[in-house]
Formats: C-alpha cells, structure tokens, sequence
C-alpha cells in the first residue's frame, strides 16, 4: 500500500501551497476589504483581487483541476483531494481563484456529463471561464427536502416551452447578480414512478417570473462573500423546451450523480479548515499565559490538540479512500464510504472548531478570527447534500444487508 501522491499530484500541490502563501493568505484582508467597498456585496465574484489571484491561478495551471474530464484538468478525484484540502484553508478565497468553488463545481459536472452540445457552448463555456456564476435550486421551504422526491415544484410542457411554478430557499449563490444560469429541479409527472417525476431544466435569470425574495442567514451570517443563500419563486416561468438537462424523468438521477462530487469536494475542502484551525489555535494557545503558565501547557488544552490531530488523520485516510474508490469503481460503487465521509466530516471539523475557539477565549466568538464563521459554515454542512440522519439511515441498512449476506453465506 503506496500513502504517496503521483508525480503530478506532487507538482501541483506544491505550487499551490507557494500560491497560497505568496498571494492568497496575503489577500484575503484585501479581499474582505474590497467586498465591503461594493455597491452590491452579493457580487463577491467581482473585486479587483480575485482578478488578480485568478490570472496566477490560470498560469499556474490550477485552474478548474476539480473536472476530471477533457473540460478541465484531466485529475482524478484521487489527485484533486489534496489540492481542495489545501484550497480548504483559505475557504472564502482560494476555491474561487481556482475556479473551483460550489455551487458551480457541480452545475459544471452537470453540464459537461448530461448537457447537450448547444447547452455546454451556451453555459458551460463561461461557467469553465469564469465569466458567470450559477446556481442550483433543488431544496424547497414547503416540503421535507431530506427526501428529494417531495419536490413541488412543478415543470409542465406547452408546446416548445416548459412552464415552472414553484419556492425555492437555501439556493446557494443566487444573490450574487453574476449569477447568470439556475439549474432548477421540480416535477413533470406527478404520476410516475417515484424516482422517475422529476426533472431538471436550465432557467436564466433574466426570465420572467424569477424573483429572488431574500437573503437567508445561517447563525447571522449572511455569507456574502459565496453570494448568499435565496429564497427565490418561479411564477409562470417560461422556457424553451430545448433547456431541459437530458429527458423528462431523470432530475434525481441527475442529482444523484451531481451530489456525489459534491460531498466529497465538501470534505476535501473542510480538512483544510481543520488543520488552518489548528494552527489558529496553537499559535493561541503559545502566546496566552494563565495560571501562571503558557495556555499549550496546560493538560486539557494539550488533549484538544492531540485529540483534533487524531481526528484529522483519520478523517483524510477516509476522503483519500472514497476519493480512489471513486476513480476505481465509480461513485455508485464508492456509494458507502462517500456517506461515511458525509456523516464524519462535518463532525469531526465542527468538534475541533469548537476546541480551536474555545482556545482563545471570547476572541474565538469574533469577527477577528474567521473561527466563529468557519464554524456557521461547517454547521451546515449536517444539511447540504443531505442531512446526517438521511445518510445514516441508508448505511445502516447497507451494513445490515451486507451482514446478513454474510451470515447466510456462512
């Protein structure tokens, strides 16, 4: 069993750790600065600084490495792994630089895997650029969305265009007016098979009908450095039958398929906020006496740090696992351990946050350090892309299958 990275992997990683140090830890007080200097703090994506960071990214050859397909760098998930760690680190700033920041991470999967040639020329394109933002409006305010089929929103055909009326919210990005492009999830019919009602059809923003009503907040963050969270409604929104993403029926399908990426690149990035945590809190803990000794002195401080290094290690093993059974089996063959991760990551980060702001005292609950927002934003990670219950459940049945199988064949 090789734990090293390939050649290729090794190349990159290095130049993005020289990336991070000599431009994007640099920038991020610039970065923060300019998005407070806006007429529209939604439009995050469009301050100088992340120009600039962009330019270097693109001839660094960081630029879109998340797409393992010839739209982008050719890596493997495997390879990519590292790379969204480190980009973890500066969670605001460097996913962005490298064009690889959610929610268009997956809508580009979604173009570049089930989109059609004109779809991808009109959408993928400046998505791959960087010249747009999108969003992806699936999870709905009226109906439980742990379980995606309660979708109500409905999509129905007139002749050659497709009619949308439903309510949105949690739609990541959509404030942000570059958000050009929404992939929206809502029923055909009804009176299908469960997991065939659903579809998923392509509706600019600029439409009639669209109308995004809020901001939404999580612990009082508005996150308006990602574009915030809407709450958005489609009133007699009209398409053209040609932005349908493949055929009628196979939104959850999509979905799936898109989700899968999703988590993993989810936990890929929050490792990286672990260790940057980490750090925080051992530079904090070196620096603060109490007692009458240095805070890294004392014994329940020197168990949150061995504690949270145990806990990071066995994190990444996992990701790293999920992310080769990926490449090697594919995602439905991967399906056990990308729930696992989903289940562990947010977990575990969310528990080394808590000791990493513990650790230095109120400071930890300030906009002074970006401990107390990193935590907001882990939080929701129990819910993005489903939330912990969901997965649990369906491991469950998995490992109980499995055992069964086992006994029976004994």
């Amino acid at each position: 069993m090789d734990f090293a990275f390939d050649s290729q992997t090794e190349d990159r990683r290095a130049s993005l750790l020289d990336f991070m140090e000599g431009y994007v830890y640099p920038a991020e007080r610039t970065f923060h600065d300019q998005l407070a200097a806006l007429e529209n703090r939604w439009a995050w994506d469009s301050v100088p600084v992340l120009s600039e960071l962009r330019a270097e990214a693109r001839r660094r050859g960081l630029w879109n490495v998340f797409l393992p397909s010839e739209h982008g760098a050719g890596l493997t998930n495997l390879q990519y792994a590292p790379l969204a760690e480190i980009t973890g680190r500066s969670i605001h700033l460097a996913p962005p630089a490298l064009n690889c920041a959610a929610p268009d991470t997956g809508n580009m999967e979604v173009l570049a895997q089930f989109g059609t040639r004109e779809q991808q020329e009109r959408w993928l394109r400046p998505l791959l650029a960087g010249e747009i933002r999108s969003s992806f409006a699936m999870t709905e305010p009226d109906v439980a969305s742990s379980d995606a089929t309660n979708i109500g929103t409905r999509i129905e055909r007139d002749g050659d265009q497709y009619v949308i009326n439903g309510r949105k919210w949690w739609i990541t990005g959509a404030m942000n007016p570059n958000a050009q492009i929404f992939i929206v999830m809502g029923k055909t019919n009804p009176d299908a098979e469960r997991h065939r009602q659903q579809s998923m059809i392509l509706v600019p923003r600029d439409t009639p009908g669209v109308e995004i009503i809020r901001g939404m907040e999580v612990f009082g963050y508005d996150d308006h450095s990602h574009g915030g969270h809407a709450e958005m409604s489609f009133t007699d929104v009209r398409v053209p039958a040609a932005n349908l993403i493949a055929g009628e029926g196979d939104g959850f399908g999509i979905a799936q398929a898109r989700l899968g990426p999703g988590r993993i690149h989810h936990c890929m990035r929050s490792i990286g906020i672990a260790e940057r945590a980490v750090e925080l809190m051992c530079e904090r803990v070196t620096d603060r006496v109490a007692f009458g000794k240095p805070l890294s002195e004392q014994g329940v401080i020197r168990d949150w740090i061995a504690e949270s290094r145990v806990r990071i290690e066995q994190l990444r093993l996992l990701v790293l696992k999920t992310a080769w059974l990926m490449d090697t089996v594919g995602n439905r063959g991967a399906h056990t351990e990308i729930q696992a991760i989903k289940i562990a990551t947010p977990a575990t980060v969310q528990w080394i946050l808590d000791k990493a702001i513990q650790a230095h005292g109120a400071g930890g609950l300030s906009q002074d350090f970006p401990l107390a927002e990193a935590y907001a934003g882990i939080r929701t990670l129990r819910f993005a892309d489903g939330p912990d219950e969901v997965h649990k459940n369906a491991l469950a049945r998995t490992e109980l299958k499995r055992q069964a199988a086992a006994r029976a064949a004994r």
